[in-house]
């Protein structure tokens, strides 16, 4: 995934309504820019932290600018923009690039479930003989200490419990069902479910596990211009 232009860093003042943060630029001046993350994002919004930010190039938006990445401890990158996951994810889908998922696919975004969506469904060829595949994804963003251990979720998460409970029905129904914690975050190098945050999801993972719903978890690559699905990491369940 690369971004069109430059990012632009900065430092962050304050994060605050959930959606807007303010940020101090290189040469002083302070602006809005919009903060796409519905989460806690506990520990990557330290204050004075340092931030980077996309330009939309379209000065009629009311927020012209977005928060991409934080920097944590002062030393790890990571991406508090939820909706990059899911493109990582569709990229390395498109390009075959996780093995895990072998065959000839069509990769469906957003499908259709009895209660909802999804992210993910892949519709094998005929010939491959295989149910479709969903996959949910996660972003991964909490290192509690520096550890490498990253917990999701970083807040209680009633969406991402129905989720577990529509991926096992959909393994019960004969489908083959895959969360995938997508982990934006240089100083992770392993997942767990955050049960000092929210038991009731870490309770259900590991019930769903264990009944067939398949848990898979890959690191994140940054380089100047973008980011790039790396490699699996463990996932302690």
């Amino acid at each position: 995934m690369q971004y069109e232009l430059p990012l632009i860093e900065g430092r962050l003042i304050k994060r605050y309504k959930r959606f807007l943060a303010d940020i101090r630029l290189a040469d002083g001046s302070e602006i809005t820019v919009h903060c796409p993350n519905t989460g806690s994002m506990k520990r990557c919004a330290e204050p004075d932290s340092r931030v980077w930010l996309s330009d939309s190039a379209n000065p009629k938006r009311k927020y012209q600018f977005t928060w991409e990445w934080v920097e944590v401890d002062q030393k790890y990158k990571a991406c508090v923009n939820t909706a990059r996951p899911n493109r990582l994810v569709e990229e390395a889908l498109l390009a075959r690039s996780i093995p895990q998922f072998p065959g000839d696919y069509q990769v469906v975004r957003e499908p259709k479930v009895e209660d909802g969506r999804l992210d993910f469904r892949l519709d094998f060829a005929p010939a491959e003989g295989q149910t479709p595949t969903y996959i949910e994804v996660k972003s991964v963003t909490l290192l509690e200490q520096d550890n490498g251990l990253g917990c999701f979720p970083d807040a209680v998460t009633a969406r991402g419990l129905k989720h577990l409970q529509r991926l096992l029905v959909l393994h019960q129904e004969g489908h083959r069902a895959v969360l995938l914690f997508c982990v934006p975050h240089e100083g992770i190098q392993r997942v767990r479910a955050a049960d000092h945050i929210d038991p009731a999801y870490a309770k259900a993972l590991s019930e769903v596990v264990k009944q067939g719903v398949e848990v898979l978890a890959y690191s994140v690559k940054f380089d100047h211009a973008g980011m790039t699905l790396l490699n699996e990491i463990p996932v302690d369940i």
